[in-house]
């Protein structure tokens, strides 16, 4: 059986290797870079920044643990960027090997549906060929997406790719968007000295997040220097030698060297062929699909960005191996319901399942329960005391709806609710499981815990 896959990002390259596994000829055919946004211009570049930026900050506390330095400490841009690109060059090597580990077919160009079984070809060398395919995978992604009135000029206004071009740290920045990518960025560029102005026209910053965990994240930006404008509206720019100048509707005026604009992702639906075979497409070219990732076109299937569904590396990464299964005759189906998310932001959030306000919102009865990184011994030790955790469960079954976390190593410390809301585990379920000692995972058995009231280091109920 013959696959041909559209796009070699987080999606479509596990979907090469999983349906290679299975015993599909696989073909990937790239239009840009192998492991697409993810890896060159999204997640790992980013995550890059962020350790970096992290590595700096801490280095500025080294007496607090003890230890005496002398010198300046000062961060190189250029190093940085350097270093970035030499990750980010190792882990595209990573993918060319498990293609030709599992003999995956790659061609570099733009590939264009003919028909369900036929792809044209425009390779990057200026030729061009047909693919032959007995079912297609499309993996096309997303790309950035230009607010009106902010032309990106990769000088003044910024991309969240410009920003990977730069050749220094800019002294001040605005930030137009409040979500994850830019909430990341304002945390990256205040620890590197920016001086930060985040823009959010929301009531808050990180919407999609539990209220509780977006109110303590805005005091911790507050806290840093991070200037933060909520129910904000911009009314002009203007370009000037010295940088810009942006008016707010309420007449405010806010200058700066740079702005980035970080507002959301286009999608990659147009100019790959849609239109010739018929694949449904939504208000927001977004390709419409099942849960097992079939569009309407017997033999096509789309997974991550551009199916417009939530648009992450390891959603996009999941429906790639449920499409590949299912490519060659397998019954396989997305489930959603226990998605984590990761945002690497200062501190870490990370949660997965049902806010408060969204079990509320659907007639849900819920108890929650809290813990204070503070409380924790393993936090002092590393010196990082700020932030919580916030369970929320079914107040009938006990069974755990939701886990959010604001605090040190969030992202990792996650996976624990993860498996539990997957597997319909109860509160009481998880503060019996035995955690080591000083840990931070121990923050979750204390949660758990405090639905009823029963936290041993939280304070008395």
């Amino acid at each position: 059986m013959k696959l041909a896959i559209l796009g070699s990002g987080p999606g479509g390259y596990v979907a090469a290797v999983r349906a290679a596994q299975l015993g599909a000829q696989v073909t990937v055919i790239e239009e840009k870079i192998i492991g697409g946004n993810c890896l060159n211009w999204g997640c790992i570049p980013t995550k890059i920044l962020v350790s970096s930026s992290e590595m700096l900050s801490k280095a500025k506390r080294l007496q607090e643990f003890g230890i005496e330095m002398n010198g300046v400490i000062s961060p190189n841009f250029s190093k940085i960027l350097g270093r970035k690109d030499r990750i980010v060059s190792t882990q595209a090597k990573g993918i060319r090997n498990l293609f030709k580990m599992h003999g995956v077919t790659y061609k570099e160009g733009r590939g264009q549906l003919i028909s369900p079984s036929q792809i044209s070809v425009a390779l990057t060398d200026g030729s061009s060929e047909t693919v032959k395919t007995d079912r297609t995978i499309l993996a096309t992604g997303s790309r950035v997406y230009e607010l009106p009135g902010f032309p990106y000029d990769g000088k003044h206004i910024l991309s969240t790719e410009d920003v990977f071009k730069m050749a220094a740290i800019p002294k001040s920045l605005i930030i137009i968007g409040a979500g994850v990518s830019g909430c990341e960025f304002a945390c990256i560029f205040r620890q590197l000295g920016t001086d930060v102005t985040l823009i959010e026209k929301m009531p808050r910053a990180l919407t999609a997040e539990d209220s509780e965990i977006s109110e303590i994240f805005e005091r911790e930006m507050r806290k840093r220097g991070i200037r933060f404008l909520a129910n904000s509206t911009i009314d002009r720019v203007d370009i000037q030698n010295s940088g810009l100048r942006i008016l707010l509707a309420d007449r405010r005026e806010i200058r700066a060297e740079k702005a980035l604009v970080s507002v959301g992702r286009a999608l990659n639906s147009d100019g790959v062929g849609l239109e010739n075979i018929g694949v449904r497409i939504g208000a927001c070219g977004e390709i419409i699909v099942n849960e097992k990732m079939e569009t309407d076109v017997s033999g096509v299937y789309a997974i991550g960005d551009v199916t417009g569904n939530r648009m992450l590396a390891h959603v996009a990464s999941a429906e790639g191996s449920v499409a590949a299964k299912n490519s060659i005759g397998g019954e396989e189906r997305m489930d959603y319901s226990a998605v984590p998310s990761a945002i690497f932001t200062t501190p870490e959030i990370a949660s997965v399942g049902f806010s408060e306000q969204k079990a509320v919102e659907l007639g849900i009865s819920v108890r929650s329960g809290h813990f204070q990184f503070r409380a924790l011994a393993k936090s002092h030790i590393i010196g990082e005391i700020d932030g919580m955790i916030k369970v929320v469960s079914h107040e009938t079954s006990d069974k755990v709806l939701g886990v959010h976390i604001i605090g040190p190593h969030a992202t990792e410390l996650i996976h624990e609710a993860v498996l539990a809301i997957s597997q319909g585990l109860t509160t009481r379920d998880i503060s019996k499981i035995m955690h080591a000692h000083p840990t931070l995972s121990e923050v979750l058995q204390e949660a758990a815990a405090d639905v009823h009231r029963e936290a041993i280091h939280g304070p008395k109920n």
